[in-house]
């Protein structure tokens, strides 16, 4: 229960800040955190599960938030991840971006990236 609160204090937090300042802001303060260890796949989950539980009571809790909010939280357990960013294919002129968690080869946060077209990491 103490792990969903947190989770849910983060992802408020990287909500809030998304809000109030720009990404590459909110970014650096979870890059400054030491994280240079693989997660499990335990850990993986839990914070899979956590972050997206917790972003269904916050309003606004956009894909980037969750992928914001699983990175911090797996940064301060000294675990490394990056995140991407690619835009939906076929969607004429509407454009509709996406982000994910990934940790190693693994989707942590954001689902399947079929159908989108790969733009961006970010790295740890």
């Amino acid at each position: 229960m103490l792990f969903l609160a947190r989770c849910l204090a983060t992802v408020v937090g990287v909500r809030l800040a998304l809000t109030l300042s720009s990404y590459n802001r909110v970014r650096g303060l979870v890059i400054r955190l030491d994280a240079r260890n693989d997660a499990s796949i335990a850990d993986l989950r839990r914070v899979a599960w956590g972050v997206a539980a917790a972003a269904r009571y916050v309003p606004g809790a956009s894909c980037l938030t969750q992928a914001l909010a699983g990175q911090y939280l797996l940064a301060c357990q000294g675990s490394t991840s990056k995140i991407s960013i690619g835009i939906e294919r076929g969607t004429g002129t509407e454009l509709k971006a996406h982000a994910w968690l990934v940790s190693g080869r693994h989707i942590v946060l954001g689902g399947s990236i079929n159908g989108f077209a790969h733009l961006i990491d970010y790295g740890q």
